[in-house]
């Protein structure tokens, strides 16, 4: 089968009739986007396996009430957040030894620059898993994946004002867990 060709409508068309290998395409192609929200939101390698495998199959369960009109992405992405809830709910609470951070080194700095981002990039990863998990969704959404306000609104079924205040809320808090810490590498490596 030929599927990078076709649109995704038409894959999503063949999905609902029961194609499987439609479906598959459409997760290959949907697949990094949900493992970065999951992630984002688990904090967690295998946490977020756990929950985009759950995403997908729940997607595929329901694919049949999906609107051809909508998003396909930001529908995939309300299940998936829904999923990493879920999982989240059902794991014991994190403390701030329990945050596992992915560590891809960038070829730009020296390795002082590079130890910086690293632990800058480490220490945002911890904050943001201690935002409460609306927070989290919506900062995630919008920072990460670069959803529009109005998306994340239909993404998540919640009113346009309470994506922005709840944005608003998420980046104060991340600024107030940050600030000492951040000023304190600063002064370290300066």
């Amino acid at each position: 089968m030929t599927f990078p060709a076709e649109t995704e409508a038409s894959l999503v068309k063949k999905a609902q009739e029961g194609d499987r290998s439609a479906y598959g395409e459409l997760v290959r192609r949907h697949y990094q986007g949900v493992m970065t929200v999951v992630y984002r939101l688990c904090g967690d390698v295998q946490l977020a396996e756990d929950a985009a495998q759950d995403a997908f199959i729940q997607a595929w369960q329901h694919l049949s009430s999906f609107q051809p009109a909508s998003s396909l992405r930001n529908w995939l992405y309300r299940i998936a957040v829904n999923a990493a809830l879920d999982v989240l709910r059902r794991k014991p609470e994190m403390t701030l030894d329990d945050v596992q951070v992915l560590m891809v080194p960038d070829a730009g700095p020296g390795p002082e620059g590079l130890l910086l981002q690293q632990e800058r990039l480490a220490l945002v990863q911890q904050a943001i898993m201690l935002l409460a998990p609306a927070s989290r969704t919506v900062l995630v959404l919008r920072e990460y994946e670069g959803l529009s306000y109005q998306e994340i609104a239909v993404t998540l079924d919640i009113p346009l004002g309470t994506v922005m205040s709840r944005l608003n809320y998420a980046r104060n808090r991340l600024r107030e867990l940050l600030e000492p810490v951040m000023m304190s590498t600063e002064v370290e490596y300066a």
